[in-house]
């Protein structure tokens, strides 16, 4: 059933359906879909439409006006584990392993990765080496939202220490050919961690360990919204993270070059 509603705010707009599309960084067959079949979309998408268009998103698509079912459950959701620790260890480095276009992992620490699969970082390196781009980003443990995830998490100053034992396990990232290094110093909400179009997010939750924090597996599906909120977020801390270098992470984890000490004179 054509959406006459939307066609003509298209028109009105200037907005041409590929362009709106880019913007809402979905497919433009998409935005088709919605003018030529009727077809509602999610509601954050709907929103973010109608507010490039100039009108209500209820205007457009009167479904939104209708209650959702309490118990309905997005598509995108893979499974949901009560805490993280709960996630069965081969699935990470069966994610890892088959990602074909790209992973990112951010978080503090994501110590937890390397101890409990020691392959894991010569997986991420040999994945950078055959062409997948692969970003890390973890915490500065020099700053004071560190300091601050300490006394959430009742660890106090373990969540640096935490932090900097995990540098010392990715460092051999650090400067490889494909891996781009960052540090950030957020208030970490969520963990995220994406290889291709799957992710598992880390749900943290103030006054708990990170280990206790549910965890939920997403599959990105082709105009949903739940695994691009999660996606945008990874992009906007990116944007203010920082990049280092692996004499950064040394200084960082006080390895600093030891001069050596200068010959004694000798009097004759």
């Amino acid at each position: 059933m054509l959406n006459d509603r939307l066609r003509s705010a298209l028109l009105a707009s200037g907005c041409t359906e590929h362009a709106l599309a880019a913007e809402l960084q979905v497919d433009p067959k998409t935005v088709e879909r919605w003018v030529l079949s009727g077809r509602t979309p999610h509601r954050q998408t709907a929103w973010r439409a109608a507010k490039r268009l100039g009108v209500k998103a209820t205007w457009l698509w009167p479904d939104l006006d209708r209650p959702r079912v309490a118990t309905e459950i997005s598509p995108e959701l893979i499974a949901h584990y009560p805490h993280r620790s709960e996630v069965p260890r081969e699935l990470w480095m069966e994610l890892l392993e088959g990602a074909r276009t790209e992973i990112g992992l951010f978080a503090d620490a994501a110590l937890f990765l390397p101890e409990e699969n020691p392959e894991a970082i010569g997986a991420l390196r040999r994945k950078a080496e055959q062409g997948v781009p692969v970003r890390v980003m973890l915490g500065d443990p020099d700053t004071p939202e560190m300091a601050l995830r300490g006394e959430e998490e009742r660890l106090f100053n373990a969540i640096p220490a935490r932090i900097r034992m995990a540098l010392a396990y990715y460092r051999p990232l650090a400067g490889a050919q494909g891996v781009a290094f960052h540090l950030h110093r957020t208030a970490l909400y969520n963990s995220i961690f994406r290889f291709d179009e799957e992710m598992l997010i880390n749900s943290h939750v103030y006054g708990e360990y990170g280990y206790m924090a549910p965890i939920i597996h997403l599959r990105r599906l082709e105009g949903a919204d739940l695994f691009e909120m999660y996606a945008r977020s990874f992009e906007r801390v990116w944007g203010i993270s920082y990049p280092v270098t692996p004499e950064d992470l040394d200084r960082k984890l006080g390895l600093y070059p030891v001069a050596a000490p200068p010959l004694a004179s000798v009097n004759r």
